[in-house]
């Protein structure tokens, strides 16, 4: 996707608003394992996920095409709002954020926080996003797609400094939302030259692109159940598409108990709180365990904002199949 000066590039708009995150080999989830594992804490950023990246790059690269833009809107579940909101507070640009009902409380207040002008509309992010991109020009505002070249080669970064760090890791983990994550590791990969397996993980209740993958064509899901909102997507981005078919060795599905169970180990191996997309990777190994052996694993914990009443529901009460 990118040449690695692209990736040098992204990386200068990214360093002057944020140091690199760390990259930890925590020996408890080693020991769960049976590998070597190690952890990039996207969870560490100033919006607590890897989305902050993507946002500074898209607002940086929109100035330079289109210096009179005067707003950003777009649809989210949280991070990629926060991303916006964070990139377009630095810029001197208004962000307009459109959110499901129901949506997050807590992450809603985050984006209200860094100066988003937030709507509430629609069952789920589809209904939200396609009434934002509707009336972007209506308003006069540039509309942000969830999956954009500038979006994604700003999250390259996280990936860069992983693979530099490491660049003799066997298998690399992400969780799949629409994409801009597990397509910023393989362009980083491919961009350093690596052979690097990178697996994509999404919800058993969200299988959009796994289902996609698998098919080698866009297959839409009619609803996206699973309580990991990050991952929560119904309708595949056909570029991301296009990358993560070309570029990965395979999509894992991991179902909600397998993901809480994974934020359990996170708490109680390393005291680092995830939510259900940044644990979901580390679920997804968990599952694989087997195959990972005396392997050198990466986790991606993409994220740490997790509503504390659904902590409370879903994470602190375990089932009888995950404790």
């Amino acid at each position: 996707m990118f040449t690695f000066d692209e990736l040098g590039a992204a990386e200068k708009i990214v360093r002057a608003a944020l140091p690199p995150t760390p990259a930890i080999s925590w020996p408890l989830i080693s020991s769960r394992l049976g590998a070597t594992a190690i952890v990039k804490h996207e969870n560490h950023n100033p919006t607590g996920a890897f989305k902050v990246r993507g946002g500074l790059t898209f607002v940086d690269a929109l100035k330079t095409r289109k210096p009179g833009v005067k707003g950003l809107i777009s649809a989210t579940r949280g991070n990629h709002g926060q991303s916006l909101a964070f990139a377009g507070a630095r810029s001197g640009l208004p962000v307009t954020i459109y959110v499901p009902l129901g949506n997050s409380t807590e992450k809603n207040a985050a984006m209200r926080a860094l100066g988003a002008n937030l709507v509430e509309f629609g069952d789920d992010f589809q209904q939200a996003r396609e009434q934002a991109m509707g009336i972007a020009e209506s308003l006069g505002l540039e509309p942000v797609p969830a999956f954009h070249r500038d979006l994604v080669r700003g999250v390259s970064t996280y990936a860069l400094e992983f693979l530099r760090e490491h660049p003799d890791l066997d298998v690399l983990y992400v969780s799949v939302g629409q994409g801009s994550g597990v397509c910023g590791c393989i362009a980083a990969r491919d961009a350093l030259g690596l052979k690097t397996e990178i697996v994509g993980v999404q919800a058993k209740g969200a299988p959009a692109y796994a289902l996609s993958f698998a098919a080698g064509r866009i297959v839409n899901t009619e609803a996206a159940e699973t309580l990991a909102d990050g991952v929560a997507t119904r309708a595949p981005d056909a570029e991301s598409l296009a990358v993560l078919v070309k570029g990965a060795a395979r999509v894992t599905l991991v179902s909600d108990d397998e993901i809480a169970a994974a934020v359990r180990v996170y708490w109680r191996d390393t005291h680092n709180l995830a939510e259900g997309a940044g644990a979901a990777p580390l679920a997804a190994a968990l599952q694989e365990r087997d195959r990972l052996r005396g392997k050198k694993v990466g986790l991606v914990l993409s994220g740490g904002n997790i509503d504390f009443e659904l902590f409370q529901s879903w994470v602190a009460t375990p089932s009888v199949a995950n404790p």
